[in-house]
């Protein structure tokens, strides 16, 4: 019974190894997805944001930003078959279409 005891504990020290290393291994992945997420969601320094993000910014459709960009009004970049907008670009196009209201 002694023996298998000890074996046992030898066993749930091994896995305690493991466990650690593959936490420690977890956390190291975790930080270079961070890296390379912020590293994707810039060019040049400037943000970009995706369709999806653009279209909640401004509270329109799909289609919407598709017109803007056939007219040529809403610069864009693709990216590995994606479009992003550089948010430098999306405050300039506010500021360009958006009058203000008359009084």
């Amino acid at each position: 019974m002694e023996k298998e005891f000890k074996e046992f504990e030898e066993i749930k020290e091994l896995l305690d190894k493991v466990m650690d290393r593959l936490i420690a291994l977890e956390r190291k992945l975790e930080r270079k997805i961070d890296q390379m997420t912020r590293r994707q969601n810039n060019l040049n320094g400037d943000e970009l944001l995706d369709t999806q993000d653009l279209c909640l910014l401004l509270k329109t459709s799909k289609r919407t930003l598709q017109r803007y960009r056939n007219n040529g009004v809403l610069p864009f970049h693709n990216l590995e078959g994606k479009v992003y907008y550089k948010l430098s670009d999306i405050h300039e196009f506010i500021r360009k279409s958006f009058q203000p209201a008359k009084k």
